[in-house]
């Protein structure tokens, strides 16, 4: 075969992979021979030496060798089988849960045993549980490996012995004919131009014997650099091709007389801000453009971007187009509905409303006024995806809380407005304000406009810190509050996984409240509620039938109640900043002073320490946003669906900062000069995980 087709064979041509192994593989992106060099080690186990008992320390993982002392069953509320080891500087348990008889056999008083394993604190001493292990013979050295150990990303059944393997039958046809270097002269990252792409491959995957542990580990050797390089490269080059799909398209010119949004502008109880007026400004220069408009608006909490949105969507209804507004939960949809009725209804505008909840014969009349061009502006939620949804004449699609939705469900809609060249505007708006090193990664299809001012007459939520065993005064203040006529919301962020144990701990906490405070009316809502019965809950709480709501975080992207003044969030240890960040922009939505309880079980971590007193200190979403992406990573702060796009496998959007600021020039230069070799690129890194279709 010849060598450049060795590579791009499926993985069933390895020796060991059968069907069911192929379908594991599958699971974590590898199809062809060459995935499974592109399937990078997570984390490196340094077993190159032997660390004395006497020298361990918690959660170290180590290689340890010593002599059985003690073997026995301990019964307890689980079975399990101990082995006392020692090696004359210290002892430590070895714990297994699950063993055979034979286990039990070998594992007697008197063997030499190496074990591979994270060293935890046990009832009565330092142990490991479930090791990997060897039995030794009594007498002689026996060597230590000499390269540190990869550790992969993996799926349920396929284990790392496994991987390592198929990894080292892969890196047996890697050559730089098999291989051929993509990057050309003008995009190529200088730091690491000592190493090849073959030779970065072959360094992060088998590390020699004097490869420096520590920088290897954290993941800044040169070698993972010139691996990352070439990641966030091929990364920028999907988006930009993206991109440049959209700019084949033609849009329609969305240009009115600017009346019909001064009337919008004359009634509307407040003026807009510098920044709603310089975002609206580049919003309509786009609009007016015959190329689709592709723009995120990010704008934190309560900074105006309904306003923003409807002036667009009456731009392209003045301009003889439909527009249509989606949000991600059908509670914040019709809250977006009933906004736009009553903003654009006395400008003659008929906005219809589309959502899962609707009857068979309103959501007949709806598609048929939609598709005969009566409904001029649509708003609702994923509903509107669904293939019978036409529209007569579609000019802007406006997505709300853009990290709900993932790139292809995005274009999914775009696409509703296309007849074979054409295809609508879009506009994408997030209440999660993004550091701009992740905004130019994640959204480098988009262009960026940022609201940074927020309204007069919002008033800054004062938010205080304090441990759960002064519940009772917390009460009290909620007490208090309700006799102000004031409205609370109380959100049990919980410390179980399971969504069945969180909603159960959430009904327990709205009882123990109901009985705290008898006089007061107490709403619940949660996950596993039926839409319909949240909604009734929201509606209520809304209209001040209920003096306070209990929820999980469903309230997170929610209603606007602007007599709710106080928040109480439990065990905010467990959230992550934006997250909090947008909760706490539940509460200070109207004229009244507002407050928000952060409740924490202690002890606090320094790291829980410096979030909450982040959040103490700052309203400002981004210097949050920023902290968060620090403290959680790039993945937790877009959310799992934000981009559509893959999970990096050696990039690193925080430690590897550095290289994104070239990463503009560099995708220009390929694009240009080597417009082929940025195809192979693209295909080498993300082959199976982007879909470009119907783009």
């Amino acid at each position: 075969m010849a060598a450049d087709k060795q590579l791009s064979q499926p993985v069933t041509a390895l020796k060991g992979v059968g069907d069911k192994v192929a379908e594991r593989l599958i699971k974590i992106g590898v199809q062809q021979v060459q995935d499974l060099l592109f399937h990078l080690p997570l984390r490196y186990q340094d077993r190159t030496r032997l660390m004395p008992l006497g020298a361990l320390r918690l959660q170290q993982e180590v290689l340890i060798e010593g002599v059985i002392q003690l073997s026995q069953v301990k019964f307890g509320r689980r079975r399990s089988l101990l082995c006392h080891v020692s090696d004359g500087t210290g002892a430590i348990i070895l714990r297994f849960f699950h063993f055979s008889k034979a286990q039990q056999q070998q594992l007697t008083k008197g063997r030499r045993i190496r074990c591979f394993g994270e060293v935890r604190n046990g009832p009565a001493s330092l142990e490991m549980v479930h090791p990997e292990y060897q039995l030794l013979a009594e007498e002689g050295a026996v060597p230590v490996e000499n390269e540190l150990t990869p550790v992969y990303p993996t799926t349920e059944g396929l284990h790392q012995l496994s991987l390592r393997k198929l990894i080292k039958q892969a890196l047996s046809c890697l050559d730089q004919e098999t291989m051929p270097e993509l990057l050309i002269d003008g995009a190529r990252l200088h730091q690491s131009a000592e190493y090849s792409l073959v030779d970065a491959l072959q360094y992060v995957h088998q590390p020699p014997p004097d490869a420096p542990v520590q920088q290897l580990l954290d993941r800044h050797h040169p070698a993972q650099k010139r691996l990352a390089y070439e990641e966030l490269l091929a990364q920028q080059l999907t988006m930009k091709k993206l991109r440049a799909q959209t700019q084949h398209h033609t849009a329609p010119v969305l240009q009115a007389k600017q009346d019909k949004r001064q009337a919008l502008l004359d009634v509307l109880p407040f003026p807009l801000t510098q920044a709603q007026k310089r975002v609206t400004h580049e919003i309509l220069q786009d609009m007016a453009e015959p190329r689709p408009m592709q723009r995120l608006v990010q704008g934190d909490v309560g900074s105006g971007k309904t306003v923003v949105a409807a002036l667009a969507a009456i731009e392209a209804v003045a301009s003889g187009c439909q527009a249509v507004m989606m949000a991600p939960t059908e509670l914040l949809a019709e809250q977006h509905f009933r906004t736009f009725v009553n903003w654009l209804s006395p400008m003659n505008i008929e906005v219809g409303w589309c959502a899962g909840k609707q009857t068979t014969s309103e959501r007949k009349q709806m598609l048929a006024r939609l598709q005969a061009g009566e409904i001029s502006v649509a708003v609702g939620t994923h509903a509107l995806f669904q293939d019978e949804v036409v529209f007569n004449n579609l000019g802007l699609v406006i997505i709300d809380e853009q990290h709900r939705f993932g790139v292809h469900q995005r274009l999914a809609l775009r696409d509703k407005g296309c007849d074979i060249d054409s295809m609508p505007h879009q506009l994408v708006m997030t209440a999660t304000p993004i550091p701009r090193t992740l905004a130019m990664t994640a959204y480098a299809d988009l262009n960026i406009s940022v609201i940074d001012e927020m309204p007069p007459g919002r008033t800054p939520v004062t938010t205080v810190v304090l441990p759960d065993n002064r519940r009772h005064d917390v009460i009290e203040r909620v007490y208090a509050a309700c006799q102000q006529q004031r409205q609370v919301y109380w959100v049990c962020t919980l410390i179980e996984e399971s969504e069945h144990l969180q909603c159960q701990a959430a009904e327990d906490t709205a009882t123990s409240l109901q009985d705290s405070l008898p006089d007061l009316r107490i709403g619940l809502v949660h996950g596993r509620m039926k839409t319909k019965d949240k909604d009734t809950v929201m509606t209520a709480f809304k209209e001040g039938q209920l003096d306070m709501l209990v929820a999980t975080t469903v309230i997170e992207v929610g209603v606007d109640v602007p007599n709710a003044s106080l928040m109480v969030i439990e065990n905010a240890e467990r959230l992550g900043l934006a997250q909090l960040h947008q909760l706490r922009g539940r509460v200070g939505r109207g004229q009244i002073e507002s407050h928000c309880v952060l409740m924490y079980h202690p002890p606090l971590s320094e790291n829980g320490q410096a979030r909450l007193k982040c959040l103490r200190e700052t309203n400002d979403g981004f210097k949050i946003a920023q902290r968060d992406l620090e403290i959680r990573g790039p993945g937790e702060v877009l959310g799992t669906r934000q981009t559509g796009l893959p999970q990096f496998r050696v990039a690193d959007l925080i430690d590897d900062q550095d290289l994104l600021s070239v990463m503009d020039n560099a995708a220009n230069v390929m694009l240009k000069e080597a417009p082929k070799q940025a195809d192979a690129l693209v295909n080498r890194w993300f082959a199976h995980k982007i879909d470009f279709g119907n783009v």
